[in-house]
């Protein structure tokens, strides 16, 4: 497909939804609609996954592509995936299945330690469990403290507590399961926070890694949402060694889940120079101040122009 043809695609970027992340959602997908406009597309559509008729609006578009601009449920899960799969509208980022293992974290850990990539010490358990006080002692004897505690299917740290006392973990628990689900305990690696973007479809390659500096006890929302040039380093400090095996292990990580279009993995790189995954995710943020876009924009690559490369990798070999 040439620039004349692609820029008559009919693009309809998906936003909103339910999910903890819907306002960041919305100005993702603000922002990707502006970058789609000004590279060109002639035909850029916003809809809301909430609005009440939004399934007769996609049907009723005549989309050539669908740009997926949602975080957290329904939209990192498989859910919307599955919905445009069944439409036969090709769609931005990764599938169903690619999207449901990257959401649900312990399963991710597992393909991880299959191919070879560290991952923390950790155990994953129902929401709602009560554990004894036997289970805690064995659980701060293995783990150590501090622990963090994590919804196993949410994202932007929606529902994390860094665990600093024994006596905490019961309301970790509680706080991580409040929708259900998993909640994993996971050691504190401690060291260097990294994110590595990742691009492509079957060639896919790492962009430039970005350190993340805070003075917070973790990458939380409010630091999250801050300007990003208050806490990136790109590229990040890291001996070139180190900088190489920590791409190699990002583009692992969106292999062995099966990610199309872009994955985001994010690491601690630990004193002795290992990096750590933490998770992937398969739609990063796109909103002015987010990682991959930072990180792209360093390595070269304006946001209209990585937003307009995002579609041609939804459009590659199903035309």
């Amino acid at each position: 497909m040439d620039r004349e043809q692609l820029m008559r695609t009919r693009v309809v970027v998906i936003g909103g939804g339910w999910s903890d992340e819907r306002e960041i959602s919305l100005s993702s997908a603000t922002e990707c609609r502006r970058a789609l406009t000004e590279a060109g597309f002639e035909t850029v559509d916003l809809l809301d996954l909430a609005a009440h008729d939004f399934v007769v609006q996609l049907m009723g578009g005549g989309y050539d592509v669908a740009f997926v601009a949602l975080h957290g449920r329904y939209g990192e899960d498989g859910s919307i995936q599955g919905l445009l799969d069944i439409l036969h509208i090709p769609y931005t980022f990764s599938g169903v299945s690619a999207s449901s293992a990257a959401a649900e974290k312990q399963i991710a850990k597992a393909v991880f330690k299959e191919v070879g990539i560290p991952v923390p010490e950790g155990v994953d358990v129902p929401a709602g469990t009560v554990l004894s006080e036997a289970c805690v002692d064995s659980l701060v004897e293995r783990l150590g403290l501090p622990l963090f505690v994590k919804p196993a299917a949410n994202g932007s740290s929606f529902g994390i507590t860094r665990v600093t006392e024994r006596g905490q973990l019961a309301s970790a628990i509680e706080a991580a399961g409040a929708e259900g689900g998993r909640v994993l305990i996971e050691s504190c690696v401690e060291g260097t926070e990294i994110t590595v973007p990742v691009i492509g479809n079957d060639d896919a390659h790492a962009l430039p890694i970005v350190e993340i500096v805070t003075g917070a006890e973790f990458y939380d929302l409010k630091v999250k949402y801050e300007p990003s040039a208050m806490h990136h380093v790109i590229p990040a400090r890291l001996e070139p060694g180190v900088y190489a095996r920590a791409q190699e292990l990002a583009v692992r990580a969106h292999r062995a889940l099966g990610c199309r279009g872009c994955s985001r993995s994010d690491f601690i790189v630990r004193a002795d120079g290992t990096p750590v995954i933490l998770e992937t995710n398969t739609i990063p943020g796109m909103t002015a101040q987010s990682l991959l876009p930072d990180s792209a924009r360093h390595g070269g690559i304006e946001f209209p122009e990585l937003c307009t490369r995002f579609v041609e990798l939804a459009l590659e070999g199903r035309a």
